[in-house]
């Protein structure tokens, strides 16, 4: 069974810092990236960062310059390094795994961690 915990959520201020983690166990697929995105009260999930095998990573407008993804290939763990952050930075944030069955690509899902930042 895959199990995919997030944690490192919580409030803070604006301009404060946190980090998440996010670890993945049971996947038995090879996983080809990782990434984080989240959910706002009202709005729709979006992205916020990705990474691939590679390292190559990817990084929503909005959070680019303050955010920083990575990996742990070895640990299949993911983590997000929040700066500068702000009260629209308030959030479910989720990881996901996306895997490579050999019949088409797929994604697992945390259950998210929520960020609050108070203004």
């Amino acid at each position: 069974q895959v199990h995919v915990v997030e944690s490192g959520g919580g409030l803070v201020q604006a301009g404060g810092s946190l980090r998440l983690s996010c670890a993945a166990s049971g996947i038995v697929y090879s996983i080809t990236a990782m990434g984080w995105y989240r959910q706002a009260p009202g709005k729709q999930r979006e992205l916020v960062a990705t990474i691939t095998n590679g390292g190559s990573t990817d990084y929503a407008d909005s959070v680019r310059d303050r955010f920083t993804i990575a990996r742990d290939n070895a640990k299949n763990t993911v983590s997000l390094l929040m700066n500068s952050l702000k009260p629209e930075d308030t959030a479910v944030y989720y990881c996901t795994f996306e895997v490579e069955t050999g019949f088409g690509k797929g994604n697992y899902w945390g259950q998210g961690t929520a960020v609050t930042v108070s203004s």
